[in-house]
């Protein structure tokens, strides 16, 4: 007699790692395929079995090679260019932001200086050096 499986609706926080881990198991093994385990499962988001794929299978998508298979010296050696490029790239990236960071501090400062003189108010608080100090060093009088 066949039950016949129901869809239930999951969120996306339902999934554990070892239902993760048993999904791409038997993908991976070749007893269903993506999209039958996304209707046996419930599984809602498309690319959500392919993201457990890449992220927890034995399948290296950027050479198109099983992982356990051993990579040539060429590979190895496209791979760490790839990944050279990519580091540059985000180091580019993180200076630009700095540098966006660091005009718009000076430009907030300018600003601030600007209402404190139009306004005639102190904006920025002068803090006492005896306020940084922590109020256990103080020594009591008797």
């Amino acid at each position: 007699m066949e039950t016949e499986t129901s869809y239930v609706k999951r969120s996306q926080r339902d999934y554990s790692l070892s239902f993760k881990l048993q999904v791409v198991g038997e993908i991976e093994r070749g007893a269903i395929s993506v999209k039958s385990a996304q209707r046996q499962y419930g599984i809602q988001g498309n690319a959500t079995v392919i993201n457990w794929l890449r992220k927890y299978g034995n399948f290296d998508w950027e050479n198109k090679t099983p992982s356990h298979m051993s990579k040539t010296p060429e590979q190895k050696i496209m791979e760490l260019e790839a990944k050279v490029k990519l580091l540059e790239k985000q180091k580019s990236f993180l200076e630009h932001q700095a540098q966006v960071s660091d005009k718009k501090a000076v430009i907030f400062d300018m600003m601030i200086d600007l209402a404190e003189k139009e306004y005639q108010i102190e904006i920025r608080k002068n803090s006492c050096p005896e306020q940084s100090k922590p109020s256990y060093n103080k020594k009591r009088q008797p």
